[in-house]
Protein backbone atom coordinates (compact mmCIF):
# COMPACT_ATOMS: atom_id res chain seq x y z
CA UNK A 1 0.00 0.00 0.00
CA UNK A 2 2.19 3.11 -1.47
CA UNK A 3 -0.26 5.71 -0.47
CA UNK A 4 -3.55 6.41 1.39
CA UNK A 5 -5.94 7.79 -0.86
CA UNK A 6 -7.99 9.13 2.04
CA UNK A 7 -7.17 10.60 5.47
CA UNK A 8 -7.26 8.62 7.93
CA UNK A 9 -4.91 10.53 10.41
CA UNK A 10 -7.62 10.50 13.01
CA UNK A 11 -6.69 6.64 13.81
CA UNK A 12 -2.89 7.59 14.36
CA UNK A 13 -2.89 6.70 18.02
CA UNK A 14 -6.06 3.99 17.87
CA UNK A 15 -5.18 0.54 18.78
CA UNK A 16 -2.93 1.62 21.79
CA UNK A 17 -5.16 -0.45 24.53
CA UNK A 18 -6.02 -4.64 24.74
CA UNK A 19 -9.61 -3.91 23.10
CA UNK A 20 -7.69 -4.04 19.37
CA UNK A 21 -7.15 -7.19 18.23
CA UNK A 22 -4.44 -6.72 16.06
CA UNK A 23 -3.33 -4.46 14.10
CA UNK A 24 -1.83 -5.33 10.23
CA UNK A 25 2.03 -5.04 9.49
CA UNK A 26 1.17 -2.74 6.60
CA UNK A 27 -1.26 -0.04 6.05
CA UNK A 28 -0.27 2.81 8.47
CA UNK A 29 -3.59 4.34 9.79
CA UNK A 30 -5.75 2.68 7.53
CA UNK A 31 -4.88 -0.73 9.38
CA UNK A 32 -5.37 0.52 12.15
CA UNK A 33 -8.68 1.68 11.34
CA UNK A 34 -9.58 -1.56 9.91
CA UNK A 35 -8.05 -3.31 13.16
CA UNK A 36 -10.77 -1.18 15.46
CA UNK A 37 -12.94 -4.12 14.86
CA UNK A 38 -12.70 -6.21 18.05
CA UNK A 39 -14.42 -9.78 16.93
CA UNK A 40 -17.69 -9.32 18.99
CA UNK A 41 -20.03 -10.48 16.23
CA UNK A 42 -22.59 -8.11 16.89
CA UNK A 43 -22.54 -7.66 13.10
CA UNK A 44 -23.24 -11.10 12.58
CA UNK A 45 -26.63 -10.84 14.52
CA UNK A 46 -29.79 -9.08 13.78
CA UNK A 47 -31.80 -6.75 16.47
CA UNK A 48 -33.10 -3.82 14.78
CA UNK A 49 -30.99 -1.06 13.50
CA UNK A 50 -29.13 -0.49 9.91
CA UNK A 51 -26.22 -2.98 10.74
CA UNK A 52 -25.62 -5.16 8.30
CA UNK A 53 -27.85 -5.16 5.12
CA UNK A 54 -25.43 -7.29 3.09
CA UNK A 55 -25.48 -10.12 6.00
CA UNK A 56 -29.00 -9.80 6.76
CA UNK A 57 -29.66 -10.82 3.11
CA UNK A 58 -26.90 -13.47 2.54
CA UNK A 59 -26.93 -14.73 6.73
CA UNK A 60 -22.99 -15.30 5.32
CA UNK A 61 -20.27 -14.02 8.24
CA UNK A 62 -18.22 -13.23 5.49
CA UNK A 63 -20.33 -10.25 4.15
CA UNK A 64 -20.57 -8.42 7.66
CA UNK A 65 -18.08 -5.87 8.52
CA UNK A 66 -16.47 -8.39 10.82
CA UNK A 67 -15.96 -11.01 7.81
CA UNK A 68 -14.75 -7.87 5.70
CA UNK A 69 -11.77 -7.09 8.49
CA UNK A 70 -10.59 -10.75 8.71
CA UNK A 71 -9.91 -10.54 5.06
CA UNK A 72 -8.50 -7.10 5.11
CA UNK A 73 -6.32 -7.91 8.04
CA UNK A 74 -4.96 -10.74 6.11
CA UNK A 75 -4.59 -8.42 2.78
CA UNK A 76 -2.48 -6.05 5.02
CA UNK A 77 -0.31 -8.11 6.52
CA UNK A 78 1.13 -10.27 2.93
CA UNK A 79 -1.32 -12.77 3.08
CA UNK A 80 -3.07 -11.53 -0.27
CA UNK A 81 0.74 -10.98 -2.79
CA UNK A 82 1.84 -7.39 -3.73
CA UNK A 83 -1.36 -6.99 -5.21
CA UNK A 84 -3.75 -7.61 -2.34
CA UNK A 85 -6.35 -4.99 -3.42
CA UNK A 86 -6.17 -6.26 -6.85
CA UNK A 87 -7.68 -9.90 -4.85
CA UNK A 88 -10.33 -11.46 -6.18
CA UNK A 89 -11.15 -12.63 -2.56
CA UNK A 90 -10.70 -9.44 -0.92
CA UNK A 91 -13.17 -8.03 -3.86
CA UNK A 92 -16.12 -10.98 -3.41
CA UNK A 93 -15.87 -9.47 0.62
CA UNK A 94 -16.20 -5.99 -0.48
CA UNK A 95 -18.71 -6.37 -2.88
CA UNK A 96 -21.78 -6.27 -1.34
CA UNK A 97 -21.30 -3.80 1.27
CA UNK A 98 -23.95 -0.86 0.55
CA UNK A 99 -21.53 1.97 2.73
CA UNK A 100 -24.90 2.55 5.15
CA UNK A 101 -22.90 3.49 7.74
CA UNK A 102 -24.74 1.32 9.98
CA UNK A 103 -21.49 -0.09 11.70
CA UNK A 104 -20.20 3.54 12.45
CA UNK A 105 -23.08 4.10 14.18
CA UNK A 106 -24.64 0.33 15.35
CA UNK A 107 -20.47 -1.53 16.22
CA UNK A 108 -19.62 -1.39 19.72
CA UNK A 109 -15.96 0.24 18.37
CA UNK A 110 -17.72 2.04 15.83
CA UNK A 111 -15.90 0.70 12.50
CA UNK A 112 -16.41 2.82 9.40
CA UNK A 113 -16.81 0.36 6.68
CA UNK A 114 -18.22 2.97 4.61
CA UNK A 115 -15.20 4.92 4.45
CA UNK A 116 -13.20 1.60 4.40
CA UNK A 117 -14.42 0.60 1.33
CA UNK A 118 -14.13 4.01 -0.45
CA UNK A 119 -10.00 3.69 0.45
CA UNK A 120 -10.50 -0.20 -0.88
CA UNK A 121 -12.23 1.07 -4.07
CA UNK A 122 -9.41 3.55 -4.86
CA UNK A 123 -7.02 1.57 -4.25
CA UNK A 124 -8.50 -1.53 -6.55
CA UNK A 125 -9.31 1.63 -9.24
CA UNK A 126 -5.39 2.94 -9.19
CA UNK A 127 -4.27 -1.06 -9.88
CA UNK A 128 -6.87 -1.81 -12.03
CA UNK A 129 -9.05 1.13 -13.57
CA UNK A 130 -11.82 2.33 -13.17
CA UNK A 131 -14.33 0.48 -15.22
CA UNK A 132 -16.52 2.00 -17.58
CA UNK A 133 -19.91 1.99 -15.81
CA UNK A 134 -18.15 3.65 -12.60
CA UNK A 135 -16.66 6.32 -14.72
CA UNK A 136 -20.70 6.99 -16.61
CA UNK A 137 -22.46 7.02 -12.78
CA UNK A 138 -19.91 8.69 -10.94
CA UNK A 139 -19.77 11.20 -13.68
CA UNK A 140 -23.75 11.73 -13.71
CA UNK A 141 -23.00 15.30 -12.33
CA UNK A 142 -21.04 16.44 -15.37
CA UNK A 143 -23.04 14.37 -18.02
CA UNK A 144 -26.45 16.17 -16.48
CA UNK A 145 -24.89 18.97 -18.00
CA UNK A 146 -26.26 17.67 -21.39
CA UNK A 147 -29.68 17.16 -19.71
CA UNK A 148 -32.19 17.07 -22.40
CA UNK A 149 -29.94 14.73 -23.96
CA UNK A 150 -29.33 12.26 -21.60
CA UNK A 151 -33.55 12.37 -20.13
CA UNK A 152 -33.86 11.11 -24.09
CA UNK A 153 -31.61 8.60 -23.76
CA UNK A 154 -32.75 7.42 -20.67
CA UNK A 155 -36.09 7.21 -21.33
CA UNK A 156 -35.91 5.82 -25.01
CA UNK A 157 -33.57 2.70 -22.57
CA UNK A 158 -36.22 2.61 -19.80
CA UNK A 159 -38.82 2.30 -22.78
CA UNK A 160 -37.06 -0.47 -25.05
CA UNK A 161 -36.87 -3.87 -23.80
CA UNK A 162 -33.78 -4.53 -26.67
CA UNK A 163 -31.46 -1.58 -25.30
CA UNK A 164 -32.06 -1.95 -21.50
CA UNK A 165 -30.95 -5.56 -22.41
CA UNK A 166 -27.88 -4.09 -24.66
CA UNK A 167 -26.89 -1.70 -21.78
CA UNK A 168 -26.70 -4.68 -19.44
CA UNK A 169 -24.68 -6.39 -21.84
CA UNK A 170 -22.16 -3.70 -22.65
CA UNK A 171 -21.98 -1.37 -19.05
CA UNK A 172 -23.24 -3.71 -16.66
CA UNK A 173 -26.65 -1.76 -16.05
CA UNK A 174 -29.32 -4.36 -15.17
CA UNK A 175 -32.45 -4.68 -17.77
CA UNK A 176 -34.60 -5.15 -14.78
CA UNK A 177 -34.75 -1.76 -13.34
CA UNK A 178 -35.63 1.20 -14.68
CA UNK A 179 -33.18 4.50 -14.30
CA UNK A 180 -34.19 7.73 -12.98
CA UNK A 181 -35.50 10.12 -15.67
CA UNK A 182 -34.30 13.80 -15.22
CA UNK A 183 -37.12 16.52 -15.11
CA UNK A 184 -38.07 18.13 -18.27
CA UNK A 185 -36.59 21.38 -16.34
CA UNK A 186 -34.00 21.32 -13.36
CA UNK A 187 -34.74 23.55 -10.72
CA UNK A 188 -35.13 27.65 -11.06
CA UNK A 189 -37.17 29.43 -8.96
CA UNK A 190 -40.15 31.02 -9.28
CA UNK A 191 -42.24 33.56 -7.70
CA UNK A 192 -44.10 31.19 -5.89
CA UNK A 193 -41.37 30.95 -3.65
CA UNK A 194 -41.73 34.69 -2.07
CA UNK A 195 -45.49 34.18 -2.09
CA UNK A 196 -44.86 34.87 1.73
CA UNK A 197 -42.20 37.57 1.97
CA UNK A 198 -44.75 40.47 0.49
CA UNK A 199 -44.72 42.77 3.80
CA UNK A 200 -42.06 44.69 4.79
CA UNK A 201 -41.98 43.16 8.45
CA UNK A 202 -41.32 39.66 7.10
CA UNK A 203 -38.68 41.34 4.97
CA UNK A 204 -37.42 42.83 8.16
CA UNK A 205 -36.95 39.50 9.66
CA UNK A 206 -35.28 37.47 6.59
CA UNK A 207 -32.71 40.32 6.99
CA UNK A 208 -31.64 39.09 10.06
CA UNK A 209 -32.16 35.45 9.01
CA UNK A 210 -29.94 34.16 6.35
CA UNK A 211 -29.73 30.25 5.32
CA UNK A 212 -27.99 28.55 2.11
CA UNK A 213 -30.15 26.29 0.16
CA UNK A 214 -27.96 23.33 -1.33
CA UNK A 215 -29.79 22.18 -4.49
CA UNK A 216 -27.57 19.05 -4.66
CA UNK A 217 -27.93 16.99 -8.03
CA UNK A 218 -30.54 15.15 -7.58
CA UNK A 219 -32.98 17.54 -6.09
CA UNK A 220 -31.56 19.80 -9.23
CA UNK A 221 -32.52 17.90 -12.17
CA UNK A 222 -34.15 15.04 -10.80
CA UNK A 223 -37.04 16.38 -8.49
CA UNK A 224 -36.82 20.56 -8.45
CA UNK A 225 -39.98 20.05 -6.97
CA UNK A 226 -38.55 19.06 -3.80
CA UNK A 227 -36.29 22.35 -3.75
CA UNK A 228 -38.94 24.35 -4.93
CA UNK A 229 -41.14 23.34 -1.51
CA UNK A 230 -37.84 23.74 0.37
CA UNK A 231 -37.28 27.35 -0.66
CA UNK A 232 -41.42 27.95 0.14
CA UNK A 233 -40.87 26.57 3.51
CA UNK A 234 -38.11 28.86 4.61
CA UNK A 235 -39.03 31.62 2.92
CA UNK A 236 -42.53 31.57 4.43
CA UNK A 237 -41.03 31.13 7.97
CA UNK A 238 -38.76 34.54 7.49
CA UNK A 239 -35.91 33.55 5.84
CA UNK A 240 -33.55 35.37 3.57
CA UNK A 241 -32.83 32.05 0.85
CA UNK A 242 -29.89 31.74 -1.22
CA UNK A 243 -28.96 29.29 -3.32
CA UNK A 244 -25.64 27.93 -3.84
CA UNK A 245 -24.07 28.78 -7.68
CA UNK A 246 -20.11 28.12 -8.74
CA UNK A 247 -18.28 31.26 -8.78
CA UNK A 248 -16.78 33.18 -12.02
CA UNK A 249 -13.34 32.16 -11.62
CA UNK A 250 -14.12 28.22 -11.01
CA UNK A 251 -13.11 26.19 -13.98
CA UNK A 252 -16.45 24.95 -14.66
CA UNK A 253 -18.63 28.26 -13.74
CA UNK A 254 -21.64 27.02 -16.03
CA UNK A 255 -21.50 23.66 -13.86
CA UNK A 256 -23.33 23.71 -10.83
CA UNK A 257 -21.66 22.89 -7.42
CA UNK A 258 -21.77 19.22 -6.42
CA UNK A 259 -20.76 17.43 -3.00
CA UNK A 260 -18.98 14.78 -5.44
CA UNK A 261 -20.87 11.58 -3.69
CA UNK A 262 -21.21 10.16 -6.39
CA UNK A 263 -17.35 9.78 -7.03
CA UNK A 264 -16.73 9.17 -3.66
CA UNK A 265 -18.85 6.22 -3.02
CA UNK A 266 -16.79 4.44 -6.45
CA UNK A 267 -13.70 4.98 -4.82
CA UNK A 268 -12.87 7.99 -7.36
CA UNK A 269 -11.31 10.07 -4.53
CA UNK A 270 -9.76 12.82 -6.94
CA UNK A 271 -12.51 13.47 -8.66
CA UNK A 272 -14.83 13.45 -5.06
CA UNK A 273 -11.44 15.81 -3.76
CA UNK A 274 -11.91 18.66 -6.50
CA UNK A 275 -16.00 18.57 -6.57
CA UNK A 276 -15.14 19.40 -2.53
CA UNK A 277 -12.90 21.82 -3.11
CA UNK A 278 -15.32 23.51 -5.62
CA UNK A 279 -17.79 23.41 -3.10
CA UNK A 280 -15.81 24.82 -0.65
CA UNK A 281 -14.64 28.20 -2.95
CA UNK A 282 -17.75 28.66 -3.33
CA UNK A 283 -19.06 28.85 0.43
CA UNK A 284 -16.14 30.49 1.95
CA UNK A 285 -17.91 33.81 2.43
CA UNK A 286 -20.46 31.90 4.29
CA UNK A 287 -18.52 30.06 6.65
CA UNK A 288 -16.73 33.11 7.15
CA UNK A 289 -20.03 35.07 8.22
CA UNK A 290 -21.57 31.69 10.19
CA UNK A 291 -24.77 31.54 7.40
CA UNK A 292 -26.06 28.13 7.70
CA UNK A 293 -25.91 25.73 4.95
CA UNK A 294 -29.48 23.77 4.42
CA UNK A 295 -29.72 20.68 2.02
CA UNK A 296 -32.24 18.40 1.37
CA UNK A 297 -30.48 14.69 0.41
CA UNK A 298 -28.84 12.82 3.22
CA UNK A 299 -25.94 11.34 1.22
CA UNK A 300 -25.24 14.53 0.13
CA UNK A 301 -25.15 16.38 2.95
CA UNK A 302 -24.13 14.23 5.53
CA UNK A 303 -21.07 13.48 3.15
CA UNK A 304 -20.04 16.79 4.11
CA UNK A 305 -19.94 16.29 7.82
CA UNK A 306 -18.55 13.08 7.17
CA UNK A 307 -16.12 11.96 4.44
CA UNK A 308 -15.17 14.91 2.97
CA UNK A 309 -13.06 15.63 6.76
CA UNK A 310 -11.08 12.19 5.35
CA UNK A 311 -10.05 14.23 2.07
CA UNK A 312 -7.37 16.36 3.62
CA UNK A 313 -9.29 19.80 2.86
CA UNK A 314 -8.23 21.45 6.29
CA UNK A 315 -9.87 23.72 8.83
CA UNK A 316 -12.54 24.69 6.14
CA UNK A 317 -13.79 21.44 5.60
CA UNK A 318 -14.12 21.24 9.44
CA UNK A 319 -16.24 24.57 9.81
CA UNK A 320 -18.43 23.06 6.81
CA UNK A 321 -19.28 20.23 8.54
CA UNK A 322 -20.50 22.17 11.58
CA UNK A 323 -22.05 24.39 9.30
CA UNK A 324 -24.28 22.25 7.04
CA UNK A 325 -27.75 20.75 7.96
CA UNK A 326 -30.55 18.34 6.46
CA UNK A 327 -33.74 20.39 6.21
CA UNK A 328 -35.31 18.35 9.25
CA UNK A 329 -32.47 19.14 11.62
CA UNK A 330 -32.46 23.17 10.67
CA UNK A 331 -36.14 23.44 11.74
CA UNK A 332 -35.72 21.63 14.61
CA UNK A 333 -32.83 23.45 15.85
CA UNK A 334 -35.00 26.71 14.76
CA UNK A 335 -37.85 25.81 16.32
CA UNK A 336 -35.36 25.09 19.81
CA UNK A 337 -34.13 28.44 19.40
CA UNK A 338 -37.80 30.06 19.03
CA UNK A 339 -36.93 31.21 15.30
CA UNK A 340 -38.90 29.19 13.75
CA UNK A 341 -42.54 29.74 14.33
CA UNK A 342 -44.35 28.84 11.19
CA UNK A 343 -47.89 27.56 12.10
CA UNK A 344 -48.70 24.30 9.96
CA UNK A 345 -52.13 22.98 9.04
CA UNK A 346 -54.03 19.34 9.38
CA UNK A 347 -53.04 17.20 6.18
CA UNK A 348 -56.43 15.52 5.78
CA UNK A 349 -54.27 11.96 5.09
CA UNK A 350 -53.74 8.72 6.69
CA UNK A 351 -50.90 7.63 9.10
CA UNK A 352 -47.21 8.44 7.28
CA UNK A 353 -44.71 5.56 6.82
CA UNK A 354 -41.29 6.93 7.63
CA UNK A 355 -38.45 5.21 5.76
CA UNK A 356 -35.23 6.48 6.96
CA UNK A 357 -32.52 7.04 4.75
CA UNK A 358 -29.43 4.74 6.31
CA UNK A 359 -27.01 7.51 6.90
CA UNK A 360 -29.91 10.03 8.66
CA UNK A 361 -30.02 6.88 10.72
CA UNK A 362 -25.98 6.37 11.01
CA UNK A 363 -25.75 10.67 12.32
CA UNK A 364 -29.38 10.59 14.67
CA UNK A 365 -31.01 12.75 12.32
CA UNK A 366 -34.49 10.80 13.00
CA UNK A 367 -34.99 12.83 15.47
CA UNK A 368 -34.82 15.75 13.87
CA UNK A 369 -37.61 14.52 11.51
CA UNK A 370 -39.42 13.45 14.11
CA UNK A 371 -39.71 16.81 16.07
CA UNK A 372 -40.52 18.22 12.75
CA UNK A 373 -43.17 15.98 11.86
CA UNK A 374 -44.74 16.38 15.58
CA UNK A 375 -45.45 20.48 14.49
CA UNK A 376 -47.96 19.43 12.10
CA UNK A 377 -51.20 19.88 14.11
CA UNK A 378 -52.86 15.84 14.77
CA UNK A 379 -50.27 14.41 11.76
CA UNK A 380 -49.96 10.34 12.74
CA UNK A 381 -46.75 8.70 11.45
CA UNK A 382 -45.33 5.76 12.35
CA UNK A 383 -41.51 5.07 11.54
CA UNK A 384 -40.56 1.76 9.78
CA UNK A 385 -37.86 -0.31 11.31
CA UNK A 386 -36.10 -1.72 8.68
CA UNK A 387 -32.21 -1.73 7.57
CA UNK A 388 -31.09 -0.30 3.81
CA UNK A 389 -33.34 -0.36 1.39
CA UNK A 390 -31.33 -1.79 -0.99
CA UNK A 391 -31.03 0.81 -3.60
CA UNK A 392 -27.64 2.33 -2.30
CA UNK A 393 -26.82 5.29 -4.89
CA UNK A 394 -26.06 3.12 -8.14
CA UNK A 395 -25.80 -0.32 -6.19
CA UNK A 396 -29.34 -1.76 -6.74
CA UNK A 397 -28.56 -1.02 -10.78
CA UNK A 398 -25.71 -2.96 -11.09
CA UNK A 399 -26.41 -6.31 -13.20
CA UNK A 400 -24.58 -8.30 -10.66
CA UNK A 401 -26.58 -6.44 -7.70
CA UNK A 402 -29.78 -6.07 -9.12
CA UNK A 403 -31.30 -9.44 -7.15
CA UNK A 404 -29.78 -8.80 -3.92
CA UNK A 405 -30.42 -5.10 -3.15
CA UNK A 406 -34.20 -6.33 -3.72
CA UNK A 407 -33.30 -9.08 -0.93
CA UNK A 408 -32.26 -6.58 1.29
CA UNK A 409 -35.40 -4.46 0.80
CA UNK A 410 -37.59 -7.46 1.27
CA UNK A 411 -36.23 -8.59 4.42
CA UNK A 412 -38.29 -5.66 6.20
CA UNK A 413 -39.26 -2.53 3.51
CA UNK A 414 -41.58 -3.52 0.82
CA UNK A 415 -43.35 -6.06 3.32
CA UNK A 416 -44.11 -3.12 5.66
CA UNK A 417 -44.98 -0.86 2.34
CA UNK A 418 -47.32 -3.43 0.40
CA UNK A 419 -49.25 -3.92 4.13
CA UNK A 420 -49.73 0.14 4.58
CA UNK A 421 -53.14 0.98 3.22
CA UNK A 422 -53.50 1.88 -0.15
CA UNK A 423 -54.00 5.55 0.63
CA UNK A 424 -51.24 5.56 2.99
CA UNK A 425 -48.49 8.70 2.51
CA UNK A 426 -45.37 6.99 2.00
CA UNK A 427 -42.20 9.31 3.35
CA UNK A 428 -38.35 8.89 2.51
CA UNK A 429 -36.26 11.51 1.99
CA UNK A 430 -33.31 9.62 0.14
CA UNK A 431 -33.48 9.90 -3.57
CA UNK A 432 -32.26 6.27 -3.83
CA UNK A 433 -34.59 5.22 -1.46
CA UNK A 434 -37.88 7.17 -3.57
CA UNK A 435 -36.29 4.89 -6.61
CA UNK A 436 -36.25 1.83 -4.64
CA UNK A 437 -39.84 2.37 -2.90
CA UNK A 438 -41.20 3.26 -6.64
CA UNK A 439 -39.81 -0.22 -8.07
CA UNK A 440 -40.25 -2.30 -5.61
CA UNK A 441 -43.49 -1.43 -3.83
CA UNK A 442 -45.32 0.25 -6.46
CA UNK A 443 -46.03 3.38 -3.97
CA UNK A 444 -45.24 7.41 -5.07
CA UNK A 445 -43.10 8.56 -2.00
CA UNK A 446 -42.25 11.98 -0.96
CA UNK A 447 -39.63 13.89 0.77
CA UNK A 448 -40.37 16.07 4.15
CA UNK A 449 -40.06 19.10 2.14
CA UNK A 450 -43.45 18.69 0.10
CA UNK A 451 -45.14 17.89 3.07
CA UNK A 452 -44.36 20.62 4.94
CA UNK A 453 -45.00 22.98 2.16
CA UNK A 454 -48.66 20.45 1.61
CA UNK A 455 -48.85 21.73 6.09
CA UNK A 456 -48.37 25.21 5.07
CA UNK A 457 -50.37 26.35 2.02
CA UNK A 458 -53.03 23.54 2.03
CA UNK A 459 -56.52 24.77 2.24
CA UNK A 460 -58.22 24.03 5.58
Amino acid sequence: MKKHHLDWSAYETAGQGDAYAGIPATGGDFAKAVAVCISDKLCQRTPKGVMCPSFRATDDAAHSPGGRVTVLKAALNGELGENPFADPGLAEVMDLCVGCKGCKRECANQVDMAAIKIEYQAQRNEQLGVPLRDRLVAGLPKWLRHRRLLRSLIRWRNRTPWLAKLGERFLGISAKRKLPEPSTTPFVLSSEAYRSMNDGEAQAEADSKEVILFVDTFALHFEPEIAQAAHQVLTAAGYRVSTLQALPDDKEPERALCCGRTYLSLGQVEAARYEAQRLQSALRPALAAGTPIVGLEPSCILSLRDDHLKLGLGEEALALSKQVYLLEEFIAREHDRKRFNLEFKPLARSKTLVHGHCHQKAVGAMKSLRKVLRLIPGFEFEFIEASCCGMSGSFGLEAEHADISMQMAEIDLLPALRAAPADATILANGFSCRHQIREGAERKPIHVALLLRDALFTKE
